[in-house]
């Protein structure tokens, strides 16, 4: 895990830029793949985007709060350390997150999520409604009894 260097879309901004501002919901765009259903490693990778025209940072991981759900997800125990520090995306580029699923005898199935992105103090903004697809741009339900989500990094999780 790490921050990217010149020419990557995440990581230090250039020398002599103005530098960067928190991220907000009005320049993120965000996408959610529902990957490997019903198998182990079932999971959500979510890309998030800077669709605005300067660069802008995100910290932590976002908080994410599945189907209709009011409870936060908790961050991964087995995440890498490291989420406050603030990771920079430049325009045009990308941050990645995992929510992981986990099912056992009471389940519950849902294809919306809402994600918040975190400030860093670890407080969050307004919500973005979302749906999970699958490979093909179908919508997706998922299902779990449990779940976690992992820090915004600049490379996807469990990227096999």
């Amino acid at each position: 895990m790490g921050a990217g260097g010149a020419g990557s879309d995440a990581g230090p901004v250039p020398a002599g830029s103005t530098g960067a501002r928190q991220c907000d919901g009005g320049e993120m765009s965000y996408s959610v793949l529902h990957r490997f259903p019903g198998q182990q490693g079932e999971h959500l990778l979510i890309t998030a985007r800077n669709g605005g025209a300067e660069p802008c940072w995100v910290v932590d991981r976002p908080s994410v709060m599945l189907g209709d759900t009011s409870t936060v997800l908790p961050h991964a125990a087995k995440d890498a350390p490291g989420g406050g520090a603030r990771l920079t995306i430049r325009p045009g580029g990308r941050v990645y997150s995992a929510v992981n699923l986990f099912t056992d005898a009471k389940t519950r199935t849902s294809a919306a999520l809402s994600l918040g992105l975190r400030d860093g103090s670890g407080g969050t903004g307004p919500g973005t409604e979302l749906e999970a697809f699958d490979g093909k741009g179908v919508p997706s339900e998922f299902t779990w009894s449990a779940a976690d989500v992992m820090n915004w990094n600049t490379v996807k999780p469990y990227n096999f």
